[in-house]
């Protein structure tokens, strides 16, 4: 049987056909392709906005730590510094989220990126614990609590008690030497307490030793004015002697105290941590953040012109 031979109308038939089918194919590539350019910018999306996080939270433990180590009782330092301990495992937590964003689909600087300040940010908790566990102990502000409130009460009582032994000896011949002996009781004692603020706020352990040593001399000296006091009056019931040596007798418990708080130097050692180890590794963690996140920027998403970098948060 002979075959019918196609029409005009066949071809323009097929044709259409054809045309038909190379708009949807082309229709189907176009929306897969924006499908892929979406979720292109989606994913670079999250990764700045856990980058924005880690940084945020990162400033948050930081400043958290920073009152801690500046507050002056221990339960403000303790809400301080567990403040910071929770700001610092939020960016723990951010960190290994953004760690599998970049393992599925990061470039490797990114990932280079964060694997340094996975390093940093360890070194950034290891300097933390140290430095917070020491400034909720406070013992140099106790120190100077004790200093100037409870020690400088002692000394205050001794001295009227030898001022007003003096005083009651009038014209007696001993009463030139009870004075010079109530005074050099009086002078030592001062010297004591003008040493202990500097002990205090020493953090070197070698100029501790020399102010306890020059600490060590004068106290000799009072406890001699003292005795040799009781050996000029005949007798060591004297009721302003017997005040005098109980006052300096609470004075050197006090000031053995405020020596062991001092020598503990939680503040000067937690100060200092803050303002050296712990200020130059935040700088480096906040360094790569930042070089992090214009590395995420700077990424192209595939439909841009010229291969420009997509900014989908308005950086």
């Amino acid at each position: 049987m002979p075959t019918k031979p196609f029409a005009l109308r066949d071809y323009l038939w097929m044709a259409g056909g054809a045309v038909a089918l190379l708009g949807v194919v082309l229709l189907a590539l176009h929306f897969h392709n924006d499908l892929d350019r979406m979720k292109q910018l989606a994913d670079k999306a999250r990764r700045l906005e856990l980058v924005e996080r880690v940084q945020a939270d990162l400033v948050a433990a930081s400043e958290a730590e920073k009152s801690a180590v500046l507050a002056i009782t221990d339960e403000a330092s303790q809400l301080l510094a567990d403040q910071a301990r929770t700001a610092s495992a939020k960016v723990e937590l951010e960190r290994s989220a953004l760690g599998d964003l970049l393992a599925a689909g990061g470039t490797t600087g990114e990932k280079d990126l964060l694997a340094q300040f996975t390093t940093a940010f360890a070194e950034f908790q290891k300097i933390d614990n140290d430095l917070l566990a020491l400034a909720v102990k406070n013992t140099n502000i106790k120190a100077y609590d004790l200093t100037y409130g409870p020690a400088n009460l002692a000394i205050k009582d001794m001295n009227q008690a030898l001022g007003q032994l003096a005083a009651a000896q009038g014209d007696a011949p001993v009463a030139l030497m009870v004075l010079r002996r109530a005074y050099g009781a009086q002078l030592g004692v001062l010297h004591i307490q003008t040493m202990l603020p500097p002990h205090i706020a020493e953090e070197n352990d070698k100029r501790m030793d020399e102010l306890e040593a020059a600490m060590s001399a004068e106290d000799a000296q009072v406890r001699a004015c003292l005795e040799e006091l009781g050996g000029l009056l005949k007798s060591g019931r004297v009721p302003e002697l017997v005040r005098a040596r109980e006052s300096y007798a609470l004075f050197s418990q006090l000031r053995k105290k405020i020596i062991a708080l001092s020598r503990e130097n939680t503040n000067v050692r937690s100060l200092s941590l803050s303002l050296n180890q712990k200020r130059k590794v935040m700088q480096v963690c906040q360094g790569l953040l930042g070089a992090l996140q214009q590395a995420i920027l700077a990424e192209p998403i595939a439909g841009n012109a010229a291969g420009a970098a997509v900014n989908p948060r308005g950086f």
